[in-house]
């Protein structure tokens, strides 16, 4: 699977603990795709700081790998969207303490022809039950991502166990959100996608959000610390101020200050404190 990696210089406003620690400090973000194609931490990090001296290394993968990623004690802090995996990773041991950072929604693409006829749909379910009905190409991760987590959970909620019809009418990529985008844009297929991704998305072509709006697409982020007791080499304290930051009001302003063609890709729901 290919790893995008985002490297920034980071700093922390007065305020948070980066003026205390050492400088040419850096810790690695284990981060979902969505936030690191989006473009959120080329716009985050600088606003971040200036002059604390820490570097922020992003490693963007599929949830299901950033996790595993964590747990290997190759990151400082996971930044993914799936809310019980992320609860097992603190369950376990392997992370301080999960928190809500913000969220947005999935959506189900497709192309201006509609094979499925799912077009202004706002069921998800019953549009995954139109699509698999028709026999309608359906490209899907297919890589425990949480987008693919998600996926999978709007196909057992329908009763419909697509795997079946694999490399048939379901077509499983592997991949990452974008390439499984061209994908299935290529092949004329149904696609499921965080709507941060499509809107940055740039090979859109005669493709539109054909269903969205259900409350089953919502799409929660959580920030958690690796734990040092886990992982004695984890630089928690430069990454919980990283987090601290994040959850923060000056952070939560900046989530919902990002947009894309004048449209907010993230909203901001940390816990009040």
């Amino acid at each position: 699977m290919a790893i995008a990696r985002i490297i920034a210089a980071a700093a922390l406003p007065l305020g948070f603990a980066g003026a205390a620690l050492a400088d040419d400090v850096s810790i690695i973000v284990q981060s979902t795709t969505s936030t690191a194609n989006s473009g959120l931490y080329d716009y985050l990090l600088p606003i971040y700081g200036e002059d604390s001296g820490i570097t922020v290394n992003v490693v963007a993968v599929g949830t299901g790998q950033a996790i595993r990623n964590a747990e290997n004690c190759d990151g400082d802090l996971l930044l993914v969207h799936a809310k019980a995996s992320e609860e097992a990773f603190v369950a376990e041991g392997y992370g301080t303490q999960r928190t809500d950072l913000m969220y947005n929604d999935f959506v189900i693409v497709g192309p201006d022809s509609d094979p499925a006829g799912v077009k202004g749909m706002t069921d998800a379910e019953a549009a995954l039950a139109k699509i698999a009905e028709s026999g309608a190409l359906f490209a899907s991760r297919g890589d425990d991502s949480g987008t693919h987590k998600k996926e999978a959970a709007l196909w057992k909620a329908a009763g419909i166990d697509p795997t079946a019809a694999s490399g048939e009418w379901y077509r499983e990529t592997g991949s990452g959100m974008g390439a499984t985008l061209n994908a299935g844009i290529g092949m004329g297929a149904y696609v499921l996608t965080d709507r941060a991704t499509w809107i940055s998305f740039q090979n859109k072509q005669d493709y539109a959000i054909e269903v969205q709006g259900d409350e089953d697409l919502f799409n929660q982020y959580g920030v958690i610390p690796v734990s040092p007791d886990h992982c004695p080499s984890a630089k928690i304290d430069a990454a919980q101020d990283f987090a601290d930051w994040l959850l923060s009001e000056a952070g939560q302003q900046a989530i919902a200050a990002y947009e894309v063609d004048g449209q907010q890709l993230f909203f901001p729901n940390a816990p009040k404190s």
